[in-house]
């Protein structure tokens, strides 16, 4: 009798069905770089639509493409379902209780309990990003949501941030990834998250906060030396005086004369009590008081900066293509920014249809989000996990958990920052929890006592199509030592070849 890891050897050779053909090694590439990895369902997509009408379907997606069953579970959960303004009413109710209890155990048992449903809202928001990085077909989309999150980094554990994650996910990110860069800070700028974390919403006329003003320029649009001065920064304060939040739900006392200038969203609101009217003088343009119109007009003026077209398509070239873009399709992909107001998509198609990005194929190597989901793509299929709780451990393990950066400059885009011996020997312990099946993706209750599955087999036709023919001889010679065919997923898993998109 054969050994099993001849069969297994035997099995990677079998020849495939005309109609189940492998790509070619570009499209291969360019298929695994335009979503965070294929599947059977991208792939059959890919096939029937072409690689120009399926670039235009997720440049321009339609609705939501979760499967009914990821959706319903994403929906369910209290961290989602919940909206922000009732969510916040009950923070903080349990902060007064908490206040009025005389100090003692029960009084810090409390405590520890209110933060602990915090940090159970924020692993639900992650486990959210997660789950719709998996299973939503509009990969490009998905793939831009964790590019934002992380662009316009928020912190899980400052302040009350954790309970504002789903939200700021959900919908301050996700509607506008396609969309125009405008639009999207000033979604970003008036999230209760960013204004939490970034301390926006202690900006007053008399105790100016200049920290997000700052990071709004240096971070989320213009960059480093890109001209703006620390009277910009100074006067960019000022003009963001008064947006914060109204987390205790009652209504504030406005002068008369101020009152038309209230603005209120949800939790998001605008106290022109707390804002600075006088006109102020930014990137050599004076803004005149008057309100939160000021606060429109600087965005329309910073976004409409040369500088902002070039740091933002820098960041995606960077992500997308190389940790060294070349400086001729920034200057494309700028260009495309400033001609469309900004138009994401246009961006991103200027980007993906360039001879640079072809060129940068099957040399991009993965982050540890996109090893994670394109693993639990090839490895599951489509088949819905019930318990996403692994998915946001092992991102933690790797080092990128979503929300999960303290500084407000994200996640590093670099390669390099993910290639240590620590990086590679978590990929492996990951590949090997993905591949064996020894994981608690499919418990059915919270003890782990029932659950089905079984470990993944990922010799499918999606296997032949995108990976199968590209395997390096190294990889192929340790596969066939495998001894099993949970050890063959973990080899593939953890191979070069799949490391690299």
């Amino acid at each position: 009798m054969r050994s099993l890891a001849a069969c297994l050897l035997a099995l990677t050779a079998l020849p495939v069905l005309a109609d189940e053909a492998a790509l070619t090694k570009e499209d291969a590439y360019w298929l695994n770089r335009v979503t965070f990895g294929a599947d059977s369902a991208t792939l059959a997509s890919f096939r029937d639509l072409g690689k120009r009408r399926f670039l235009d379907r997720q440049l321009h997606p339609s609705g939501d493409g979760l499967p009914a069953t990821i959706q319903a579970r994403i929906a369910g959960l209290d961290a989602v379902k919940t909206p922000v303004t009732v969510l916040m009413a009950q923070v903080r109710d349990q902060a007064q209780v908490i206040r009025a209890m005389p100090d003692g155990d029960a009084k810090q048992e409390a405590r520890k309990a209110q933060q602990k449903q915090g940090n159970e809202y924020a692993q639900q928001a992650q486990s959210a990003v997660l789950l719709e990085a998996i299973y939503d077909e509009n990969q490009l989309r998905e793939q831009l949501v964790w590019f934002w999150l992380n662009h316009f980094s928020v912190f899980r554990d400052k302040g009350r941030v954790r309970w504002l994650l789903a939200d700021y996910a959900q919908n301050t990110i996700r509607p506008h990834a396609l969309g125009k860069f405008r639009d999207l800070v000033m979604a970003t700028l008036k999230s209760p998250a960013m204004l939490e974390y970034l301390d926006n919403a202690q900006n007053a006329r008399d105790k100016i906060n200049e920290n997000y003003a700052r990071e709004l320029m240096e971070l989320h649009t213009l960059g480093v030396g890109s001209g703006y001065t620390q009277a910009d920064v100074q006067a960019l304060a000022h003009i963001l005086t008064g947006v914060g939040v109204n987390f205790d739900g009652q209504p504030r006392k406005i002068r008369r004369d101020l009152q038309p200038y209230y603005l209120q969203e949800g939790v998001f609101e605008f106290n022109p009590n707390r804002h600075d009217f006088s006109d102020q003088v930014l990137l050599g343009h004076t803004i005149k008081g008057g309100g939160f119109d000021e606060v429109e007009k600087a965005v329309d003026l910073i976004v409409s900066q040369p500088a902002c077209a070039t740091f933002v398509s820098t960041g995606l070239a960077k992500y997308f293509v190389a940790d060294d873009p070349p400086p001729a399709l920034i200057e494309a992909m700028a260009k495309t920014f400033r001609r469309t107001d900004g138009d994401i998509a246009q961006v991103m198609k200027t980007m993906l249809t360039s001879k640079y990005f072809t060129a940068s194929l099957g040399k991009r190597y993965k982050d540890p989000t996109q090893l994670l989901v394109s693993s639990m793509r090839l490895a599951y299929d489509g088949k819905p996990v019930e318990n996403p709780r692994p998915l946001v451990n092992w991102v933690q393990q790797l080092g990128q958990a979503p929300f999960g950066r303290i500084t407000p400059d994200g996640w590093p885009m670099a390669s390099s920052e993910w290639t240590s011996s620590g990086q590679v020997a978590k990929r492996f312990e990951i590949a090997r929890s993905i591949g064996s099946g020894a994981n608690h993706l499919f418990d059915l209750n919270d003890d782990g006592s029932q659950h089905r599955g079984g470990f993944p087999q990922l010799t499918t036709p999606t296997y032949y199509a995108t990976v199968d023919p590209f395997l390096g001889p190294k990889t192929r010679d340790a596969l066939s030592q495998a001894t099993s065919q949970q050890e063959w997923n973990t080899y593939l898993l953890s191979s070069p070849e799949f490391n690299y998109r």
